[in-house]
């Protein structure tokens, strides 16, 4: 049987891929109704996104899950922080960074002037690994599309990467963290920051005087617009 594909279908097939909008032919007659058409009248927002990750089945991390762990903060933040993924007290809650790593993070967020809820937090993955253990590759592209489409309703100005595996899966490479943090990187035109996610710096407390500085640097890009 041939299935019939919807208009949101075709929508949001676009969007995964990075197409934004597409070219609409003159109507007959000469009639155009725009030059360029949304891929959704108005864009997509946050709320469509997370009620379509809710009945996501693309990777077994589905499974395991008691929350989807979608993302939190300002819709409109100009500063989007992304983790790798949930863990335990995340998935419990379905919020990220919530737990002790949560805390330091709101903590560096108040430092440049910012609350928490000024900002948007997000993961790569929106499931629980388990055993907290990092993504898997194809876990990560089951989900990439996810954040690469809550990166474009937010459109956030700056971008900061917590720790290697967020960073790694964003931009695509092997880069490491210790070599990569405070190395402003581009992202589709979004400047973006790499530094050390909270968790590690609760292992490894001499090296918060890095991330103190990166932060300084994400709120210089900040003042100058």
């Amino acid at each position: 049987m041939t299935r019939r594909l919807t208009r949101n279908m075709v929508a949001a097939y676009l969007r995964e891929i990075g197409i934004d909008y597409v070219l609409v032919p003159p109507r007959p007659g000469g009639e155009t109704a725009s030059t360029e058409t949304p891929a959704t009248a108005g864009g997509e927002t946050l709320e469509e996104i997370r009620r379509e990750i809710l009945a996501c089945r693309r990777c077994a991390l589905c499974s395991g899950r008691s929350n989807v762990v979608f993302g939190v903060g300002n819709p409109r933040a100009r500063l989007l922080f992304v983790g790798e993924g949930p863990g335990e007290e995340e998935d419990r809650q379905g919020e990220p960074f919530v737990g002790a790593a949560g805390r330091r993070l709101t903590q560096w967020i108040r430092r440049i002037g910012l609350a928490r809820q000024d900002v948007y937090i997000a993961n790569i993955v929106k499931c629980r690994p388990p055993g907290n253990r990092a993504p898997l590759p194809e876990e990560a592209a089951a989900c990439l599309p996810y954040l690469r489409r809550q990166i474009r309703a937010i459109r956030p100005e700056v971008i900061c990467t917590l720790g290697a595996v967020a960073l790694n899966f964003l931009l695509g490479n092997n880069d490491r963290i210790t070599r990569a943090r405070g190395q402003w990187r581009d992202l589709d035109g979004i400047p973006l920051l790499p530094t050390y996610h909270p968790a590690y710096i609760l292992r490894n407390a001499t090296r918060e005087h890095e991330v103190l500085a990166d932060f300084d640097l994400l709120a210089d890009r900040l003042r100058s617009g």
